[in-house]
């Protein structure tokens, strides 16, 4: 499925960059984040779907959540289509696998405005915040 999408932003997520973070959020995140992948696209997907939808951010309005956790592959991900056409193919799609979470998100929103605010938040939740990012 990756073929059909251009690859424009991948978000990676080291052991390294994992505890730097953590050290300098520690009033933000639990002291105990779990790192693998799973558990960081069940915090992204609650994190999206709190933030982007349950708000009805205008910026989401046409879209719909489509979160695929459960993976065979070990490669938990979450997908963004067409509100109105949700067989379509995704528009945007974040995915992780390994531990520490390796992250990606891809597709054509991430070659769009929402670029900035969809990185943001995916990092947000990633490191363990919970909450909106500000």
């Amino acid at each position: 499925m990756r073929s059909f999408f251009k690859l424009s932003a991948a978000v990676v997520i080291s052991a390294a960059a994992l505890s730097s973070c953590q050290s300098q959020k520690a009033a933000q995140a639990p002291a105990a984040v779990r790192s693998a992948a799973l558990p960081v696209m069940e915090r992204i997907t609650t994190g999206a779907n709190a933030c982007w939808f349950r708000t009805k951010d205008p910026a989401f309005a046409a879209y719909r959540m489509a979160p695929e956790l459960n993976s065979f592959s070990g490669k938990p991900r979450l997908l963004l289509v067409a509100k109105h056409s949700p067989e379509s193919r995704p528009l945007l799609v974040i995915m992780a696998e390994g531990d520490p979470a390796r992250l990606q998100a891809f597709g054509p929103i991430m070659q769009g405005a929402l670029h900035d605010k969809i990185t943001a938040g995916v990092n947000h939740w990633a490191r363990g915040n919970t909450g909106c990012p500000g």
